[in-house]
């Protein structure tokens, strides 16, 4: 997906006033992955930091139009609930519940 024409990167949630973009992929180096895959981002001593934490735990990888069904190899759901609801509209895709990638 990365190597697709028009692909931007963030390094946090693409809605938030503070996040940068940049052409994939080398746009990749603006992400902080250590940031991102942490299992926690709050920070009780610090609020600001928190905020950005968790805007950065929301980086993204932007796909201009459609994302093509083949490209699509399975996918990660927060709950049992939406894994049955997943596999009525895609029974053969391989599904993983696992509500930490959720913020749960």
């Amino acid at each position: 997906m990365l190597d697709l024409p028009n692909v931007i990167v963030t390094d946090g949630n693409a809605g938030s006033r503070y996040a940068r973009f940049r052409p994939a992929p080398s746009g990749l180096a603006i992400v902080n992955r250590e940031r991102t895959f942490a299992r926690n981002w709050k920070h009780p001593e610090d609020q600001r930091d928190e905020w950005r934490h968790s805007a950065q735990k929301c980086a993204e990888v932007l796909i201009p139009d459609i994302v093509p069904a083949r490209y699509i190899t399975g996918a990660y759901v927060s709950c049992s609930l939406a894994e049955q609801t997943l596999r009525g509209l895609a029974p053969n895709l391989p599904i993983m519940v696992n509500g930490d990638l959720f913020f749960q």
